[in-house]
């Protein structure tokens, strides 16, 4: 009886739609598809163009070396890490060679690239160390936060991006291009995503900040108990502290100079009393953070509050200002921070 009817469904639907048709009509239909996910992908590289057509910032022409830090005596795992190669600004047909600001040896954190919103970024990535015999570590890439770039500059495998895979490897650079456009002021983290696992290799040391400062950017400050805003042009130091699993890792950056000093883990940060600094927060891994400075105070961004305290959950960011006035320690108040001794000192000097 099924197959009656179904024999009877079928002839009647072959008097109203040949079945040559059918197939006729999903072609159309694929082809339909097709132009529909081209002009998607036109579109999206016009308002990126746009964007960049729209830029009247600096142009940074940077390149950074990604290198192994073999381990040590003690055993462990080997490190890798970025190393600033070169770094130029370039603003009309005037070019700055800011290279010296940065350490000649690979850091981790990796070097701290700061600009301001507006700015291009053109970064060649290159791999310098031996992979062995190792496929997974063939591949090295530049993953960025915050910024704007298109596709071939979102620093992933073919896998995820399903265009290219976006690495350096041991015989090829590859070279991405970011714009920091309206909107893009803040602090973001930039990372591998390529070697050895589809998330890369930030856990074993590769990853930096990019500091973004707007063109009229003001920073809110506690004073006294009470909300300030200060010019960012008042910030003498920078803190960029990662807060890993097991400790924080961190850089300090002189605004006055511009000159960078990679402290590693768990390092001692140093400030002049009564000068403003601003301390930029980025956590990894996959902890929960709770981080405090003793005897110290600041705004939680958007907001009025004044703040002893903050947690801080993987790839979530905060950053603050406090005007230097005695000697503090920071630390993760949490069971593991505490128990793996995740703290510094906060040196004020007179």
């Amino acid at each position: 009886m099924i197959r009656k009817v179904m024999h009877t469904l079928r002839s009647k639907h072959s008097r109203f739609a040949p079945t040559a048709a059918v197939p006729a009509r999903r072609g159309a239909q694929k082809q339909t598809k097709l132009v529909f996910h081209i002009l998607t992908m036109l579109a999206l590289m016009l308002c990126v163009q746009t964007a960049f057509a729209a830029s009247a910032g600096k142009m940074h022409i940077i390149e950074l070396w990604a290198e192994k830090i073999p381990a040590g005596v003690e055993g462990g795992n080997d490190l890798f890490a970025y190393r600033m190669a070169q770094h130029i600004v370039k603003r009309g047909n005037k070019e700055t060679d800011v290279t010296s600001r940065y350490v000649s040896e690979p850091t981790i954190p990796g070097p701290t690239l700061v600009i301001d919103e507006g700015d291009e970024v053109v970064l060649t990535l290159r791999h310098v160390f031996d992979p062995g015999n190792s496929a997974t570590l063939e591949q090295v890439s530049v993953h960025v936060h915050g910024v704007h770039y298109d596709i071939h500059s979102d620093g992933t495998l073919e896998y995820i991006n399903l265009v290219a895979d976006e690495s350096a490897t041991p015989t090829m650079s590859y070279t991405y291009h970011w714009i920091a456009a309206p909107g893009t002021t803040g602090t973001w983290a930039y990372h591998d995503h390529n070697m050895i696992t589809l998330n890369g290799a930030e856990d074993r040391g590769l990853y930096g900040a990019v500091i973004v400062n707007g063109s009229t950017s003001m920073q809110a400050l506690n004073k006294a108990g009470k909300l300030k805003n200060v010019p960012v042009s008042s910030i003498k130091k920078e803190y960029v502290l990662f807060i890993g699993d097991d400790a924080f890792w961190g850089t300090e950056i002189d605004n006055q100079t511009g000159q960078q000093t990679p402290l590693w883990h768990n390092p001692t940060l140093t400030a002049h009393q009564g000068n403003n600094v601003r301390f930029h927060l980025i956590a990894l891994g996959s902890n929960s953070h709770n981080f405090k400075m003793n005897n110290y105070g600041w705004i939680d961004p958007g907001t009025n509050l004044i703040i002893t305290e903050k947690v801080i959950g993987p790839l979530e960011k905060h950053v603050f200002a406090v005007q230097a006035a005695w000697d503090s320690q920071y630390k993760d108040d949490t069971f593991p921070g505490n128990s793996l001794g995740m703290q510094g000192n906060f040196n004020v000097n007179p």
